[in-house]
């Protein structure tokens, strides 16, 4: 199993053994209760105001629109949360018909990859028509991201691949593309941080054995 498919798996674990899910309860007398990590979720209000009645569930209610937009924006923000409470609601929190029922941050970032459009930031545009010019004539060296991984960790994209335990082409792909998936992204910074953490633990050997010299 390679190393960016273990990630995977740790990523899941981890947010699950956190207690990372939702949970609703509907009391025999009608109450509603939505939890979070084991915390009582916040209807959010103030920033959303659908209901003010609390949460709902298992329709298209302003109860299940608040519901859709708190949860939304626990994981993902205000931004994200208005843009698609409404439609968060119609395909998640409607089909909530049970009076229990779980659903994991998991679950919730897998919908929101694949459901919503992350805006990225605008170009600003030239401040006037001759300073476009200039920036046209200029040709753009653009950086290439895997290459500058390896130089910074002074390994090769043959050494690179290896580390990851991913056959080489994939790594000569990326650097063509001048692109690396999230996951791969993942594994580098993982890796990254396993080597700054064992020149921590050396310099620590270095310093505890020149205290035992003297």
């Amino acid at each position: 199993m390679s190393i960016i498919t273990l990630l995977k798996y740790r990523e899941q674990i981890i947010m699950k053994l956190n207690n990372h899910v939702f949970k609703g309860h509907r009391a025999l007398l009608g109450s509603k209760y939505v939890t979070y990590g084991e915390l009582e979720l916040m209807t959010r209000v103030d920033l959303f105001k659908a209901s003010l009645n609390g949460f709902d569930w298992g329709n298209s209610s302003k109860g299940s629109t608040q519901l859709a937009f708190a949860m939304l924006n626990q994981l993902k923000g205000e931004e994200i949360a208005h843009k698609y409470a409404s439609i968060f609601r119609d395909a998640v929190v409607k089909n909530f018909q049970s009076r229990d029922w779980v659903y994991s941050a998991v679950e919730l970032l897998k919908w929101v990859e694949l459901n919503c459009e992350i805006e990225k930031p605008k170009k600003l545009k030239p401040a006037n028509r001759q300073l476009a010019k200039k920036k046209t004539n200029k040709p753009k060296t653009k950086s290439n991201v895997v290459k500058e991984i390896c130089q910074e960790l002074n390994i090769t994209q043959k050494n690179l691949a290896e580390i990851l335990e991913i056959p080489e082409g994939t790594v000569s792909s990326w650097a063509v593309k001048n692109e690396i998936p999230r996951l791969g992204k993942k594994a580098i910074e993982f890796y990254i941080i396993n080597v700054k953490n064992q020149k921590i633990v050396d310099s620590y050997k270095s310093f505890k054995d020149l205290l035992e010299a003297c």
